[in-house]
């Protein structure tokens, strides 16, 4: 995901067979890797001002990058758009999560998760990508995640969130790299930024329905 001198988050897995309780060390280098390749796609060395600047798109271009609510994408706008709403949710949920999971591997998930989010929401927000209401779907998520008492119940609740909220942006971030290499500065950044997203969303797809077995869902 996108970061620019802010904590660190997950990165590309090359393998999906490893521990869980041992994700902190194995994760950590490609953190580190991710951050790395992201600051240098988005700041070309001129920092956030310019990377904004980049990706700004003026009003009489907004209706073509109009995110329809499915996890399909034309352009890198759209691309955010759809973005910015999964990433908020998960950081909700994921604040909620970091405190009252019960299970060691669901609440370590949750303290990677809550990190990822602020960055990815704080960098999409810099860039001017706005924060659509959540819909009905995602109320209901927070509001279950809310009201379930601390417990296996709870962990499942989470960690399906958490899985089902990745799908999506998996396959958001596939259907924008599917359309191929698009004309244009922003277009460019932004196919750059989802192949990397990509990866990511896929390895906590895979982590989470790891959790979801070990907890029985």
């Amino acid at each position: 995901m996108w970061y620019l001198e802010l904590p660190e988050t997950s990165g590309i897995c090359s393998c999906y067979r490893f521990k869980i309780n041992n994700m902190d060390n194995e994760q950590s280098g490609r953190r580190d890797f991710v951050k790395k390749s992201i600051t240098g796609t988005i700041a070309m060395g001129t920092g956030l001002s310019l990377a904004a600047s980049i990706f700004s798109i003026s009003a009489a271009n907004a209706s073509e990058a109009e995110w329809n609510g499915d996890p399909t994408a034309s352009n890198e706008k759209a691309f955010r758009m759809g973005v910015i709403g999964p990433a908020e949710l998960s950081l909700a949920t994921s604040q909620i999560a970091a405190t009252k999971a019960s299970n060691k591997n669901a609440k370590e998930f949750a303290g990677f998760e809550l990190t990822e989010a602020l960055a990815v929401t704080g960098v999409l927000k810099d860039l001017g990508t706005p924060v659509p209401p959540m819909d009905a779907k995602a109320k209901a998520t927070l509001a279950k995640i809310k009201n379930t008492p601390a417990g296996p119940e709870f962990d499942k609740e989470y960690i399906s969130a958490q899985l089902e909220n990745h799908e999506f942006l998996r396959d958001l971030a596939a259907s924008y790299i599917s359309k191929g290499k698009l004309p244009g500065a922003a277009e460019n950044q932004g196919r750059h930024l989802a192949t990397l997203s990509l990866a990511v969303f896929k390895e906590h797809v895979a982590i989470t329905k790891r959790i979801l077995g070990e907890l029985g869902g």
